[in-house]
């Protein structure tokens, strides 16, 4: 059995050893590369694909893997949406993903986020590199005094819920998909209106679907409380960045934490000489706010979703690859 698996990162070496030392019947090539029309050729060959969702897999790409007669793509990651699904249903192509490589991982980067906002750690770690150690004006808040709005109420979302009850917050959300343990605990809103016009911290759990692209915008923004904050841990796309600025020029929002960001490919992860070399001025504007904080995508990034994202992808790719069976098939 030979597996290709794309975009392998130093971080990730270890696990996917550890992994080739239990399944020494499995040959697996690493590609540092992503998995795009420049390296999709490395494929042929192999009978099954593990790669890391950054790039779009397109028609073309899938096309070619196809012609291979690769029908297993295993990714290292929960999203699908830039997976072209006509074509990889076309060429007869079943995909997988991780689900839950940690659920907790997203969740806490979320509440450290919300706490770093509260008492303006960015402000006091600005003025103390120029020597100034003094507390005034940076009053901060507390989280037991704040109503937090949920927005998506799956793993990572559950998770959050709770974290934030420990802390002593009232805790609302929103999903039109609710889960029955949640809502047994009459914390659901109707609509995601409610959750906007109630919430003093929005944050966000949503999947990139089209329906979401843009969920918040000039009219959702408008419907907020003043002075609220909003956390996107989630899908760049679901922010329209444009409105965000203005509603932070304005005042209405009182801060942001992005974890991902609308343009984020090509730029987080990367490492520009400087700041002013950052190719993205929109991201500019923001990183140099004192009420935003932003973090290039790595609320996945620990060693235990690390690990689980490597080893769940493999499982798959090699489950699939035996049987045509595996329990993290995406309907496409």
């Amino acid at each position: 059995m030979k597996i290709i698996a794309y975009g392998i990162r130093n971080d990730e070496m270890p696990y996917l050893k550890e992994w080739e030392q239990k399944n020494p019947e499995v040959e697996v090539k690493v590609e540092t590369k992503l998995l795009d029309s420049s390296t999709v050729e490395e494929a042929n060959g192999f009978d099954g694909v593990v790669a890391y969702q950054q790039k779009p897999y397109t028609k073309e790409i899938l096309d070619k893997l196809g012609s291979f007669n690769i029908k297993y793509l295993s990714l290292r990651n929960v999203g699908v949406d830039n997976v072209d699904a006509d074509a990889a249903k076309a060429n007869g192509i079943t995909v997988t993903n991780v689900p839950a490589y940690s659920p907790n991982a997203i969740a806490e980067l979320a509440i450290t986020e919300i706490m770093r906002l509260l008492r303006n750690t960015k402000r006091f770690e600005d003025k103390q590199r120029s020597g100034d150690l003094r507390w005034a004006p940076e009053i901060g808040q507390e989280l037991n005094s704040k109503t937090v709005g949920v927005f998506g109420t799956g793993r990572i979302g559950h998770v959050l819920v709770d974290i934030c009850r420990g802390f002593g917050a009232k805790v609302i959300a929103y999903d039109p998909f609710r889960n029955p343990e949640l809502e047994k605990q009459d914390i659901y809103v109707d609509t995601p209106d409610d959750l906007y016009k109630q919430a003093d911290i929005i944050s966000l759990h949503a999947p990139a679907v089209k329906e979401n692209e843009h969920m918040v915008n000039d009219k959702t923004l408008s419907e907020m409380k003043d002075g609220s904050y909003i956390i996107n841990a989630a899908r760049g796309s679901l922010i329209d960045t444009d409105a965000l600025i203005k509603a932070l020029d304005s005042g209405k929002l009182a801060g942001a934490a992005l974890d991902t960001y609308e343009s984020e490919v090509g730029v987080f992860n990367v490492n520009f000489d400087s700041f002013d070399d950052i190719s993205d001025n929109r991201l500019k504007n923001l990183m140099s706010r004192d009420n935003v904080l932003i973090t290039p995508h790595i609320a996945f990034y620990t060693e235990t979703a690390v690990r689980n994202m490597v080893t769940l992808s493999l499982d798959a790719n090699r489950d699939l690859i035996n049987t045509g069976k595996s329990d993290k098939i995406v309907k496409l």
